[in-house]
């Protein structure tokens, strides 16, 4: 398993966590890692996600909520919330990472931690987030 997907499986758990216990975030993802053998390679990666995601939740929410019809995002399973969170960090706020790469390894959390629905349900909303992403791409800027 790769060192980004493993330091995802970490994000992940981390804020399922802090959605339970609240802790400084490095404690929490030092405490997984140990709990899970994780090699220290994932920590750094897995920090930036929990920190990012975190950071900019206010925002994440508010595009989670408008790209998720008929779901109130805090009505989400914590674990699809969560997975759903660290794949728009990405999209959002990580250039490095391919969008479609993102939504890939959010399909592959979803299928490893999450319910019998939520690989379909994360793989819809970040297909409508990644449409509404590119359309605002290719609108012309507004002339001053």
């Amino acid at each position: 398993m790769g060192s980004r997907r493993q330091s995802r499986e970490i994000a992940l758990q981390v804020l399922y966590q802090l959605e339970i216990n609240e802790m400084p975030p490095e404690e929490a993802v030092r405490r997984v890692v140990e709990h899970f053998e994780a090699p220290r390679s994932a920590s750094p990666f897995a920090e930036i996600l929990v920190t990012g995601v975190r950071t900019h939740r206010d925002h994440i929410d508010r595009t989670l909520a408008s790209a998720s019809e008929n779901w109130r995002v805090d009505r989400m399973s914590p674990v699809d919330r969560n997975i759903l969170r660290i794949a728009l960090y990405e999209i959002l706020f990580c250039d490095d990472i391919p969008p479609r790469v993102s939504v890939n390894e959010a399909i592959e959390l979803a299928k490893r931690y999450g319910s019998a629905d939520s690989r379909a349900f994360v793989n819809g909303v970040l297909d409508h987030i990644l449409n509404l992403v590119a359309v605002r791409e290719a609108s012309p800027e507004p002339e001053p």
